[in-house]
């Protein structure tokens, strides 16, 4: 799914905005293995995965701490820094070449002026993003770790395959030796 038939399945869109995206919107290429963004580095862009694979991650004593994946027809950046305009307190990294398309916070602001069914998007996309992120903390809060693999399995199903098991463990709070238990079961 494109960048413009992503917002169009969200609300329509005029001709007038997808033109001015169009514009304003670059591509970005990144490398397997390349980091997006570094911790304390300002979060100045919003990016559609168009291609590829994007994890984000915190470092937690000596230890990476996976929290979450982004996949083709995703968003990603660090959103906390992006919104709140702080530094940000995360990696984001590439586990797969990418094409992104980025979309810089100035001129997503001047769209939401000009285009005020921007607002609309930007609201329903923040909704989604956030019943994602509360149904991700209630499932390590309160769901096992096999649960928490079948779920997995049966929303993202291919990010077993494409994902090292290592980061799949971590983002689900659990050992690498636990999912590999875990898998023996299958």
């Amino acid at each position: 799914m494109t960048f413009i038939q992503h917002l169009s399945s969200i609300l329509p869109v005029s001709d007038a905005l997808k033109d001015e995206l169009l514009q304003l919107t670059t591509v970005k290429e990144l490398k397997r293995g390349d980091t997006l963004i570094s911790k304390g580095e300002r979060c100045n862009d919003l990016y559609f995965i168009e291609r590829g694979l994007l994890r984000g991650y915190y470092y937690n004593e000596e230890k990476e701490i996976t929290h979450w994946f982004a996949r083709e027809g995703e968003w990603a950046t660090s959103f906390y820094a992006f919104i709140a305009r702080q530094t940000s307190l995360e990696y984001i990294e590439a586990l797969e070449d990418c094409e992104l398309l980025q979309v810089p916070y100035s001129k997503l602001q001047q769209l939401y002026v000009s285009h005020p069914e921007t607002e609309r998007i930007g609201r329903l996309l923040t909704e989604a993003y956030y019943i994602k992120l509360e149904g991700r903390l209630l499932g390590l809060q309160f769901t096992s770790a096999k649960e928490r693999y079948d779920a997995l399995l049966e929303n993202n199903p291919s990010l077993v395959q494409r994902a090292p098991l290592g980061y799949i463990a971590s983002y689900l709070g659990i050992t690498q030796e636990t999912l590999s238990r875990i898998r023996a079961k299958y």
